[in-house]
């Protein structure tokens, strides 16, 4: 409680004073600020936070950021990661709630509508004028938060939406938040390392509809190699607590 009180008192002022903000000022003049409050904001779960990133990441060109949902501070930990301003896309009923709701509606977040005839031609009309003005976009291809901190199902829509609009696919990868919180449990956690891996683009200019199972498993592999990787290490540090507590007991 008392870190959700933390968390909260930082929120919610944070996210009205820069939703007033943007009805004066362009989004990417106030880029800075955005960085600063979701800084602020996973600091305050008290997690460690560092990024990895891939040298062929260009800084000045505009990516489709394909992440692994875990919780509701997932855009605050990539937000830092690279030096892209990026643009989200959420459904459409989520524009509703108070101060969140307004949040996202003033910074231009990319609505979608559930069970909309036109709804993937809207998104991708969005979408293509976000990359025009220099945004990237950050997606979840899951389209659902982790039950249990694995790589869930990816859905076909966003890798058919980076054919369509000749996007690179960058695929990034959070590993440790779903520690500090995770759906099922309001509680923040104190104390874990997150890690974003930001992984080496993948061109799709030259790729059309046949190669989306392929691109969708190179992206998965690429995906779960580091959720794997980080889990079996937990695993082993786990094990190896528990050896060395048997012989201090012993």
């Amino acid at each position: 409680m008392l870190l959700w009180s933390i968390n909260l008192a930082w929120m919610i002022p944070s996210m009205l004073l820069l939703t007033a903000i943007w009805k004066a000022v362009p989004v990417r003049r106030t880029e800075w600020l955005t960085r600063l409050q979701c800084r602020v904001q996973i600091a305050l779960t008290g997690c460690k936070w560092r990024a990895i990133v891939h040298p062929d990441v260009d800084p000045k060109r505009s990516y489709l950021f394909l992440q692994n949902h875990t919780n509701h501070f997932d855009y605050a930990v990539m937000a830092n990661a690279t030096p892209h301003p990026l643009q989200g896309v959420e459904l459409e009923k989520h524009f509703k709630y108070p101060v969140y709701g307004w949040f996202m509606k003033a910074r231009g977040t990319i609505p979608i509508k559930q069970g909309s005839a036109t709804a993937n031609k809207d998104l991708g009309d969005r979408m293509k004028r976000e990359l025009e003005r220099g945004m990237s976009i950050l997606l979840f291809p899951e389209g659902t938060r982790t039950l249990d901190g694995r790589l869930g199902p990816l859905r076909r829509g966003a890798f058919h939406m980076a054919l369509q609009l000749g996007v690179p696919i960058v695929p990034v990868t959070v590993t440790g938040m779903y520690e500090t919180m995770h759906k099922g449990s309001l509680l923040i956690r104190p104390g874990y390392t997150v890690t974003v891996h930001v992984d080496k683009p993948i061109e799709t200019t030259a790729l059309n509809k046949r190669d989306v199972p392929a691109l969708m498993e190179q992206v998965r592999t690429v995906m779960s190699n580091h959720i794997d990787a980080y889990w079996q290490k937990q695993s082993e540090q786990q094990a190896l607590e528990t050896a060395q507590s048997g012989v201090q007991s012993g």
